[in-house]
């Protein structure tokens, strides 16, 4: 029974988990001055994708590898 119990509670985390996740996306496409570092002097693309972060080396002086920003979505049914 103990290992019944903890299999549900398992997938009532997972379940809850998955609908938060399911509330935001992530873009890359902001302001220069709103990136935050995710790499490191001489990170390359693969590895800074690799690690989930953006990659945009077309304005020096600003991060290249860079965290992407969340966006909030309207949850399903109501209006915008």
């Amino acid at each position: 029974m103990p290992r019944t119990v903890a299999c549900v509670l398992l997938m009532a985390l997972m379940l809850a988990l998955g609908s938060l996740a399911q509330d935001q996306e992530e873009t890359c496409d902001m302001a220069p001055r709103e990136r935050r570092n995710c790499g490191y002097p001489g990170v390359t693309e693969a590895e800074c994708r690799s690690k989930g972060c953006c990659f945009n080396r077309s304005i020096p002086g600003y991060p290249w590898c860079f965290y992407p920003m969340a966006i909030d979505n309207p949850a399903e049914g109501t209006a915008t």
